[in-house]
């Protein structure tokens, strides 16, 4: 599977992303600087986590009008992957290649911890290797995480099966609503998410809980298993 990962100013988790994909796949993905033209022929293209534009203005709003996205979005219309973590997450609903917003938290402070997820969806090439239902733990680390969209939109992403992860019950870090934390887009080959899979691909010994665990590996894989 041939990868490129995007680099925004002030990106902080584009290397985090490389050296998961790298581990997992044996291929060094392309970092492809924002304001770059193209993007070279790949399968998957990561909007990494970060505070793109030090989130000057809003989260994601200034990182959505590179140069680059126009490729980026060229590219998801002739149904390339593209996976939006965190702030990639942001830019893609910024950028209108998913519906809604990421506000504020609802407690107003930055959250980082490890979060229960629920598996809501797994016909998509990011989850295929889930089971529906199935719990993981992802560490989460915003403090623009609390995903809003009005009712009309919440119905149709519940109606048509695009809410991919859902915070379990009770552990829902950012007060989302309908406890929101990944959703797909129509076609099903845009994913974006909250959460930071790429932090939870290596278990460490002695680890106490509080590292990222390995759930993050399995959304890797299904790609892998999908798209090689």
């Amino acid at each position: 599977m041939k990868s490129a990962i995007v680099v925004f100013p002030a990106s902080n988790c584009d290397r985090d992303a490389a050296t998961a994909l790298e581990n997992l796949t044996g291929t060094r993905p392309h970092m492809v600087w924002h304001g770059d033209a193209e993007l070279p022929e790949v399968d998957l293209i990561v909007l990494p986590g970060g505070f793109s534009y030090g989130d000057y203005l809003r989260s994601g709003a200034m990182a959505a009008h590179s140069r680059i996205l126009r490729d980026v979005k060229d590219k998801a219309e002739k149904g390339v992957s593209v996976l939006g973590i965190c702030n990639g997450f942001q830019i893609l609903t910024e950028a209108g290649f998913l519906p809604g917003v990421l506000m504020r938290n609802a407690g107003l402070k930055f959250v980082c911890r490890p979060v229960k997820l629920v598996v809501e969806e797994s016909r998509s090439a990011f989850t295929r290797d889930y089971a529906t239902g199935e719990v993981v733990s992802f560490p989460v680390a915003n403090g623009d995480g609390n995903y809003f969209a009005d009712d009309e939109t919440l119905e149709r992403l519940e109606g048509e099966g695009r809410v991919a992860f859902r915070y379990a019950p009770g552990d829902n870090p950012n007060g989302s609503r309908n406890g929101i934390a990944g959703i797909l887009n129509e076609k099903r080959n845009v994913l974006g998410l909250m959460p930071h899979p790429e932090r939870a691909c290596e278990s460490m010994p002695g680890s106490t809980g509080r590292t990222g665990g390995t759930d993050g590996r399995v959304l890797f894989q299904s790609l892998i298993d999908t798209l090689s």
